[in-house]
């Protein structure tokens, strides 16, 4: 799988950086029909960050660079070195700014309107003494039903080291279902879904489709607690 920046098309939709392993790459390929301009880096979480002030400990070779049409460029992840938690993985951002080139022909100071599209994608750092992997994490995981303040909340328990994403989420109790959309549950975190229109009672099961380290994505059901 593939996410797309404009013309420019990232292999993968998260990037999984293995702890033993010295660097990892990513490739961009650009499908349009213009070159472009690339910025890539690194970031902590920070939507707002940019390449001068992101602070993250992975150094991106080239940081810039042009991609030709029907181009493509790997890019060098390497890890610079800082004490992270070596129970969990760790979570970081990986940045791609397209910047289009000026339109040929334009003439200086003529009005015109450039867009620079920029895509994030998640980035784990995962240690070497992690147990099992992400397709037996998401078996361990607690789902249930709980009452709030404002209504009901599907709340998922994440007793593994992983970041586990969902794509979809679905209550289904009898002939009813519920959508709460998906997330990304922390390791031994807990994140809550609202369950809109959601009355009550027992029973019932969670369906929800979950997204491995490939981008690709799997459906399992499972009883509600």
């Amino acid at each position: 799988m593939s996410s797309a920046v404009a013309g420019v098309m990232i292999d993968g939709t998260r990037v999984i950086y293995p702890a033993m392993e010295r660097e990892v790459t990513v490739k961009l390929t650009n499908k349009g029909q213009k070159p472009g301009l690339m910025q890539v880096w690194i970031d902590r979480g920070d939507a707002q960050s940019r390449p001068q002030d992101a602070d993250a400990p992975f150094l991106v070779t080239p940081p810039i660079f042009r991609l030709d049409p029907q181009k493509g460029q790997s890019v060098r992840i390497v890890f610079t070195g800082e004490t992270l938690p070596q129970d969990r993985e760790s979570l970081f951002w990986f940045n791609a700014l397209e910047i289009p080139p000026i339109p040929q022909g334009a003439s200086a100071g003529a009005n015109m309107m450039q867009i620079a599209v920029r895509s994030r994608l998640k980035m784990f750092y995962r240690p070497v003494a992690l147990s099992g992997d992400v397709r037996s994490a998401v078996s361990r995981m607690k789902w249930s039903v709980q009452r709030v303040d404002k209504g009901y909340v599907l709340r998922g328990d994440n007793p593994t080291p992983y970041h586990l994403s969902f794509g979809e989420l679905t209550v289904k109790q009898g002939d009813r279902r519920y959508e709460t959309g998906g997330g990304m549950i922390a390791p031994f975190g807990q994140q809550d879904f609202s369950l809109a229109g959601y009355a009550g009672g027992a029973g019932g099961q969670v369906l929800y489709r979950w997204i491995g380290d490939f981008g690709t994505t799997a459906e399992q059901n499972i009883a509600l607690n």
